[in-house]
């Protein structure tokens, strides 16, 4: 070989050596800018999560009713039940306000079968009921009742 084609064959692979190690900064540079992009917001302060309200529950004492009566037999329905409420304002009146929440629930659930109270939809609907008997005033001037939900504690059909 000559003194020429090895002096080519030289630079020829100093550029390739080149072109790699120019190939590899930037790659390494690129690493560098997307890898300290992430440290940064990592580093940055996280939202705060939103504080979750503690529930709200005014447990009604468990009590007995007399069903309606589809074909002349007695049917007994045992039932406790908590209310859900969105606030303390609710939550006082309703345990201010007791023998005529009691009442009301009396009233509506002597109205019902027990054909009714037995299926889980029969139950959804009496919670519905229940929230809007509630919700009708009892007082002139009544808080807003913020009643979210019904919860059965008890609940025995014979």
């Amino acid at each position: 070989m000559s003194n020429t084609q090895t002096a080519g064959r030289k630079s020829q692979w100093l550029l390739l050596i080149l072109l790699v190690l120019v190939a590899a900064g930037g790659s390494a540079a690129g690493m560098y800018f997307l890898l300290g992009n992430k440290g940064q917001a990592a580093a940055a302060p996280a939202p705060e999560p939103q504080e979750i309200p503690e529930p709200i529950f005014v447990a009604v004492k468990p009590f007995t009713v007399n069903l309606r009566s589809e074909q002349d037999e007695e049917r007994l329905l045992y039932i406790g039940i908590s209310l859900k409420v969105e606030n303390q304002e609710s939550e006082q009146f309703l345990q201010k306000y007791m023998p005529e929440v009691r009442s009301r629930l009396l009233t509506l659930l002597t109205g019902k079968t027990a054909a009714e109270l037995m299926t889980p939809d029969g139950k959804q609907q009496l919670s519905a009921k229940i929230i809007e008997v509630l919700r009708q005033p009892m007082a002139l001037q009544q808080p807003e009742l913020r009643l979210t939900d019904v919860l059965y504690t008890e609940f025995i059909v014979q």
